[in-house]
């Protein structure tokens, strides 16, 4: 591979919206390396829509089914990452979207590219006990790929955006050389803020990189249908009044406790007195407690558990009343919240000086922001900016489409970064 490279031809696989392609020609770009893309692959239309609106050509197929392709130097593939996910059931190569992992591997063992970038999440290195990734790597060094792999965050990359993905190289019958390092970064919004100054020195040495935070993503004139309705902001203004800004980083979820807003104190099935609010926000601090047993989200308490934090001799009227208005349900003599945090508009206000949480393709939609005091949902744009991806990159005229897929999508300038260092190390010798 030495010697001066003018041309990589790649294959762009589970292609998505074109997140990995657009971070190999960014990071080709800066290295005066031009790029043909010959073949790309994805299965969702409205990706593919995407995708044919910003590179000019539709991807729709399914890898599955095809097995002629042209010569290509380069594999990219985000191959689906639902089966290894925390968020998901993690099935892994027991989940027919996990085998998706073995048409990278067919077509590489066919078309023996010089090199590729997949990425994933995380999940996928400590899956069945670290069995899944162990997998991946002997398949891949059985083709004749030496191998590397990062864990990289996305806020480490001038996204303020919590992300935390696998990325691994390969370079067919050759040496591996990388000088970047894995780096999980901040795992919240509250650990960057208060470790900032750290960061200055992380990944990158005497470099010192940018850190963007939240409100250096945000529109200055949004539209206002994303405002949030007046019917939310009213329940709102009952926990924080009129200063909306107190919303900055709390979760609108109601069996968690910490920095949360539940749905009784927001009186989404009917207003609480201050008694019944106490006393769900005690049940829902202390369900989780070890001597009432180990369930993850806490467990139905008895009344005689339940007596042993709320010490209020109004029991009986306060469950009783809660249990009417539906936020309590009591089976067997055991009382449980009942949780909808699917009801609320938003279920996380991002703080505009700290970073986002993960974005994913199921709640994207939901995540707000409290600008000039107004609260609301962030625009599909700024989801698009969480992800790195340029203003320059044409978003659907299809706001749940484009929330799914820039949910689902790679962060581009941790793509590039890696590409970056990959084809400085292992291509431009």
């Amino acid at each position: 591979m030495a010697g001066e490279i003018v041309l990589i031809r790649f294959a762009d696989l589970f292609a998505g919206t074109g997140g990995i392609r657009l971070g190999l020609e960014q990071a080709c770009s800066e290295l005066n390396i031009v790029t043909n893309c010959v073949f790309s692959s994805e299965i969702d239309k409205n990706a593919c829509l995407s995708y044919e609106l910003n590179f000019g050509e539709n991807p729709f197929s399914d890898i599955r089914k095809i097995y002629d392709f042209p010569d290509f130097d380069f594999l990219l593939a985000g191959f689906p990452c639902q089966s290894f996910s925390y968020a998901g059931k993690r099935k892994g190569f027991g989940d027919t979207r996990g085998t998706l992992f073995f048409e990278v591997e067919r077509i590489l063992k066919q078309k023996k590219p010089t090199c590729f970038l997949l990425e994933n999440v995380r999940g996928i290195t400590t899956h069945d006990k670290g069995r899944t990734f162990k997998t991946i790597r002997k398949n891949l060094r059985d083709i004749g790929y030496k191998i590397d792999h990062l864990l990289l965050n996305s806020s480490n990359f001038d996204v303020p955006h919590n992300r935390v993905r696998i990325y691994i190289v390969g370079v067919l019958n050759g040496d591996i050389k990388m000088t970047l390092s894995s780096d999980l970064g901040a795992a919240d919004t509250h650990k960057f803020k208060r470790n900032l100054s750290n960061y200055q020195q992380s990944l990158f040495g005497k470099e010192k990189p940018k850190f963007k935070v939240v409100k250096d993503v945000l529109e200055k004139k949004p539209d206002f249908k994303y405002i949030c309705s007046p019917e939310f902001i009213d329940k709102l203004r009952k926990v924080v009044g009129d200063n909306f800004t107190k919303l900055n980083s709390y979760r609108l979820i109601d069996y968690r406790g910490g920095k949360s807003i539940h749905s009784w104190e927001l009186g989404v099935k009917g207003d609480c007195s201050s008694e019944e609010i106490e006393f769900m926000n005690l049940l829902i601090a202390n369900r989780r407690k070890k001597i009432f047993g180990s369930h993850q989200d806490g467990k139905s308490l008895t009344k005689h558990q339940i007596l042993s934090f709320y010490h209020a001799d109004n029991f009986d009227e306060v469950t009783t009343t809660l249990v009417e208005k539906g936020y309590l349900s009591c089976y067997e003599g055991k009382y449980n919240p009942v949780c909808g945090n699917m009801s609320f508009e938003v279920f996380k206000f991002l703080d505009p000086d700290g970073i986002s949480i993960t974005l994913t393709a199921s709640d994207a939609n939901r995540l707000g922001i409290v600008q000039d005091n107004i609260p609301r949902r962030i625009t599909p744009r700024e989801c698009a900016r969480l992800q790195g991806y340029p203003d320059s990159y044409k978003l659907l005229d299809n706001d749940n489409a484009v929330y799914k897929q820039i949910g689902n999508s790679v962060s581009i300038p941790v793509v590039k970064a890696v590409l970056l260092d990959f084809i400085k190390n292992n291509y431009m010798k």
